[in-house]
């Protein structure tokens, strides 16, 4: 029933094994083997280097916005727990939000699979005003969350 090659061949890359038969591209010259091999580890190397100025420039802008966070409310104490405050209220609020969108969804669930115009509507109704009540909650969140204590891993 099988009219063509093989589906699953088996070749041996080991560096003791010799390759015999007429095919030269599966020999393997040492040589070469081994500056493709040096080719690789360059590349590698050249990769954890870039890799490690890319976790240096976004360390250094985290630790630049949390100083500058830091620095903001501690200049501004009032207005931070006011958004400590805000956001601990409006986690609430937004937990109520987010039960009525459920819930209006899986009523609702079959409507959308059928109606282009129905599922339109839902989003419509409800994704900017979520959109938006995200925003605001994070930025309370993070205006109002506790001044990280100094100590070797925040300065900078």
């Amino acid at each position: 029933m099988q009219d063509g090659p093989p589906v699953f061949t088996q070749l041996d890359i080991s560096a003791n094994s010799v390759t015999t038969g007429a095919n030269p591209a599966l020999t393997a010259d040492p040589s070469e083997t081994n500056r493709l091999l040096r080719d690789m580890i360059a590349l590698q190397m050249k990769s954890c280097e870039l890799l490690a100025e890319l976790v240096n420039q976004v360390s250094l802008q985290q630790r630049q916005r949390v100083a500058e966070l830091k620095a903001w409310k501690e200049a501004n104490p009032e207005l931070a727990k006011s958004c400590r405050q805000a956001a601990e209220s409006l986690s609430k609020v937004h937990t109520e939000f987010l039960a009525g969108i459920a819930r209006d969804a899986a009523e609702n669930a079959d409507d959308f699979t059928d109606s282009e115009y129905a599922l339109g509507e839902f989003i419509d109704r409800y994704g900017p005003r979520l959109a938006h009540f995200n925003g605001v909650l994070q930025l309370f969140a993070q205006l109002g969350a506790p001044v990280p204590p100094a100590g070797p891993a925040n300065n900078g």
